[in-house]
């Protein structure tokens, strides 16, 4: 079986491990700054939290702007859940926005018309969190002058996309937004094993996600309310959470950065080929909007509705299961889900986005991937296709 995505660790990768674990530190020792500092660096960004897994990420990121019952929440329905549930966590209300048919992100339009009707209600979103689907930016410049005009915080779900760009800017840079989140989990681009980070050029936030991050204690002299006392004292400030990364994971995801550029040319590569040879078929592929470059964290082909009526999605994943073709589907609708419907939410509200989850498939994009492997890929989908 190929599947659709692995990780791809080599004995640097080991080796840093292991020093690791022969240190005097597993964790809150020196990786998890030093991880922190170097991802920073990467993307030019000025603060970054490093925690376990991105979903926590995305919770640090709504407790930091203060996210609470009554608030209100904008995401993608195409994404997967942590998009949506780190909102309903804090008691906020979760609403979405539908994608854009061409690049499956939020379309920027769509936001443009709900924000003009919400404003009509008094219902305008505390935080709108755009996702880059499959490593692709969202158009963030346009979402981050509806947020002037509109008054809302702007959290990136970036979890595909660290290594994409967009108009040269690297994506967790928060140029255009408040916070953005990487994950490191083993099928991203750079994995920690589990693992995730936010980022932000905002002091206030990085302060509010490092203490959040570790069941809200401090030591720090600046905050505490006693001074002058031994150093085993310590305050806690705030409901927090154990949300820390290991420095066993740091070590790993240090390493891993300094590969990033290989891994991120190589799924370029990858993605190109498939582009030259399915591009006759009956499928949508991937569209790249003008500006960006994808990390190719997925790569999506979507079966053209007319070829549907002849062969559906679902067979054709069937078949290219029986011939060792891995593939998966990135995602089923967040609104869909039997929890959210219970929220109120149903069929044909965001059509765009179920229309693609009817159709869509994930085939394997990985930086280990072989030629002779992709190959098999590509004749196996003609077939399905046939």
């Amino acid at each position: 079986m190929i599947n659709y995505g692995r990780q791809f660790i080599d004995d640097e990768d080991i080796q840093a491990v292991v020093d690791t674990l022969k240190s005097d530190f597993l964790t809150q020792g020196s990786k998890v700054p030093e991880f922190e500092s170097a991802v920073c660096d990467r993307v030019n960004a000025k603060f970054a939290v490093a925690a376990n897994s991105a979903t926590s990420a995305l919770h640090l990121a709504c407790l930091a702007v203060d996210l609470k019952e009554g608030d209100i929440v904008w995401t993608a329905p195409n994404t997967f859940v942590a998009s949506s549930n780190c909102a309903l966590y804090c008691g906020a209300k979760i609403d979405f926005v539908d994608i854009d048919k061409d690049t499956w992100n939020m379309c920027p339009d769509k936001l443009r018309i709900k924000l003009e009707e919400s404003k009509q209600k008094n219902l305008l979103p505390k935080v709108v969190i755009p996702v880059h689907f499959s490593g692709q930016p969202t158009i963030q410049e346009e979402i981050y002058k509806l947020s002037k005009e509109y008054n809302f915080i702007i959290i990136e779900d970036a979890s595909h996309s660290i290594g994409s760009s967009r108009n040269n800017e690297p994506s967790g840079s928060c140029k255009w937004s408040d916070i953005a989140i990487f994950s490191f989990h083993p099928v991203k681009m750079i994995t920690t094993g589990e693992g995730g980070i936010a980022l932000t050029n905002n002091e206030e936030y990085a302060k509010k996600m490092d203490l959040f991050r570790s069941h809200g204690i401090s030591r720090d002299s600046n905050i505490l309310e006693k001074n002058d006392l031994p150093k085993y004292y310590y305050e806690q400030h705030s409901l927090g959470f154990n949300y820390r990364m290991t420095d066993i994971h740091a070590a790993l995801g240090i390493s891993q950065l300094r590969k990033l550029d290989k891994f991120i040319d190589t799924r370029n590569k990858i993605a190109s080929r498939y582009d030259s040879e399915l591009k006759e078929l009956p499928l949508h592929l991937p569209y790249i909007a003008e500006g960006n470059k994808s990390s190719y964290h997925l790569y999506v082909i979507k079966v053209k509705d007319t070829f549907s009526k002849q062969k559906s999605r679902d067979k054709i994943y069937s078949e290219l299961i029986e011939m060792g073709i891995g593939v998966n589907l990135h995602y089923l609708p967040v609104h869909l889900h039997p929890y959210y419907r219970k929220l109120g939410f149903c069929d044909n509200q965001y059509p765009v986005s179920e229309n693609y989850a009817d159709n869509a498939l994930s085939i394997p994009i990985f930086y280990s991937l072989t030629d002779d492997q992709q190959t098999k890929v590509i004749d196996s989908i003609k077939q399905a296709l046939k």
